[in-house]
């Protein structure tokens, strides 16, 4: 299926919406999830201090069967799911 980028606008979206548009002037498209997934670092910051806590505590390691991987998808999921919300609200 082809989808036609350049028949896409978010003429929609209000004026105090401050991401920016899917097209820049020079029809370069944008992907305001980079810019929302860092807007949603701030109020996770709960789980990345609990996975840098971990980190610190098995920074020692040698043998390699301690791991943080819970700990990184928790923060992870965080952020996608602060991001989701505001980023589906654009693709309607």
């Amino acid at each position: 299926m082809y989808l036609n980028f350049n028949a896409l606008s978010l003429l929609h979206a209000p004026p105090s919406a401050s991401l920016p548009l899917i097209f820049r002037a020079n029809d370069e498209p944008v992907d305001p999830k980079r810019e929302l997934e860092d807007r949603c670092k701030a109020p996770c910051a709960r789980p990345l201090k609990e996975y840098q806590a971990c980190a610190k505590r098995i920074q020692g390691d040698e043998s390699g069967h301690k791991h943080c991987t819970g700990q990184y998808f928790d923060y992870w999921r965080c952020v996608d799911n602060c991001a989701a919300t505001k980023l589906f609200w654009h693709l309607k």
